[in-house]
């Protein structure tokens, strides 16, 4: 009887469900949803009532099964789903090339850039001059030449891309000879051992984890080596009882043997960089060494959107040029425009005006204003209980470069009353413009290094609209 009773009340709960056509007319009353699509309206009408349905057969007992509590439902999901899932957010961990939140922010110029090439038609591969047909690489080739002293250059969608690219173009069923302590694996599982597989390249280790010897390139040579690959370590650092073989002798090396010497550099710096304890070589340091070819980043140290370079000599680019998976690699018109728009940026001299070299090299006194700046804007706060307190920190570049290397920075320590950090924090990334910061032992850190000047108002905004909430 106790179980047909419990039978019979499901039945009764699931008969009071309303149906999909009368939940449709209701959301088709709120101003915001009617100008949706109908198609879309009856697929979250659909929806709203499905997961009510699933729940009551789940045996959930106190479930909001009434029209209206229904119909807010499908409009929230309507909603939701024509809103843009990408969104600007602020950065406030002081990672400056933070990979989850899209790596370097772009300069002016080259936003302006994209907005022009996006808005309407453009030159891609189209010659104005000649007025034929033209090729969408010759767009940035001069200047990545002028900036890094290579004779020709080729870009594609990605650095994993330009390594990919040149070892199938260089090496495919040959050997390439790269140091044990430099087999690399980045974010997303890319590992050089598996690039190198996926092209068709065999590889061949030399040395040891700790400790290759220009002996141990030089005794690997034979008739099937294409290459002399060197990797730099920019997501790690081996220390210790280590040795790697001088670039110049490498590059010797290679020109002896007639074998061409490569280097994915990674992190795609183009000026000198201070760093505390460490000197990251630059594209241009690296063919003025003699490296044959070099494949870099534009999304990390350089400061542009996402893509890879391959830069150095003209005889292999032109190889590259022609291999028949550079279509599939190719970069598009926007990331070329984001590409192009800071190289005009630094070769006008106006690099304090890409983000990441701004944010990477400001000083003390900069950090120190902004920190004053966040502090005055939160200062309010203090009345209500809030503790607001100005700390030191301690930066990363991120975006896997520079390991190890920490950049002295400053910010502000917020403790909400109550100890209600992880509320703070979630209500700052449900935020119009997400916030993410670092929380450590109950206090929100908020870091300025990777801040622009706007934000400030924008944290203390989102503070006290979750203080205003609370009193609610």
């Amino acid at each position: 009887m106790a179980e047909r009773s419990k039978r019979d009340e499901l039945q009764a709960s699931l008969r009071r469900l309303p149906g999909v056509d009368k939940v449709l007319e209701m959301m088709l009353q709120d101003e915001t949803a009617k100008r949706l699509p109908a198609s879309l309206l009856t697929d979250c009408a659909r929806k709203a009532v499905s997961q009510v349905r699933e729940r009551v057969l789940a045996g959930e007992r106190e479930i909001p099964s009434a029209l209206e509590t229904i119909v807010q439902g499908g409009v929230k999901e309507a909603l939701r789903a024509v809103k843009p899932r990408l969104r600007r957010v602020i950065n406030a961990t002081g990672v400056v090339l933070h990979t989850n939140l899209g790596r370097a922010p772009l300069s002016e110029t080259a936003l302006q850039l994209i907005q022009e090439s996006a808005s309407g038609y453009s030159n891609l591969e189209f010659d104005l001059q000649a007025g034929v047909r033209g090729s969408r690489y010759s767009l940035v080739v001069e200047k990545i030449c002028r900036l890094t002293g290579a004779e020709d250059a080729v870009v594609v969608n990605n650095n994993a891309a330009a390594v990919m690219l040149l070892l199938a173009a260089m090496a495919k069923g040959k050997e390439v000879v790269v140091s044990r302590g430099e087999l690399v694996e980045i974010g997303g599982s890319f590992r050089i051992p598996a690039v190198m597989e996926e092209s068709g390249a065999k590889l061949l280790e030399v040395g040891t984890t700790n400790k290759t010897h220009l002996r141990d390139y030089e005794a690997a040579i034979s008739e099937e080596t294409a290459l002399l690959m060197k990797v730099h370590t920019s997501n790690y650092r081996i220390i210790g009882f280590t040795s790697q073989p001088e670039d110049a002798d490498i590059v010797e090396l290679g020109r002896r043997k007639a074998i061409p010497v490569v280097e994915d550099l990674g992190g795609g710096l183009l000026l000198p960089l201070a760093l505390p304890g460490w000197q990251e070589p630059t594209v241009a340091e690296k063919i003025a060494a003699g490296f044959d070819l070099v494949t870099c980043s534009a999304d990390k140290l350089m400061g542009a959107g996402q893509a890879g370079i391959i830069a150095g000599k003209r005889q292999y680019i032109e190889k590259i040029k022609k291999h028949q998976l550079l279509r599939a690699l190719r970069i598009d018109k926007l990331s070329l425009a984001a590409l192009e728009g800071t190289l005009c940026d630094y070769l006008v001299g106006k690099e304090e005006k890409i983000p990441v070299l701004r944010m990477l090299t400001a000083t003390q006194e900069t950090l120190a204003n902004m920190q004053q700046q966040l502090a005055e804007e939160l200062a309010p706060l203090e009345k209500k209980g809030w503790s607001i307190k100005k700390c030191e920190m301690s930066s990363m570049a991120g975006g896997g470069t520079l390991p190890e290397i920490e950049f002295a920075s400053c910010g502000v320590a917020i403790i909400p009353p109550e100890a209600e950090a992880a509320s703070v924090e979630r209500h700052l990334r449900a935020w119009q413009i997400p916030i993410i910061v670092r929380v450590q032992e109950g206090r929100l850190l908020v870091d300025v290094r990777s801040l622009f000047p706007a934000d400030a108002a924008e944290i203390a905004a989102a503070c006290a609209a979750w203080e205003a909430e609370r009193k609610r």
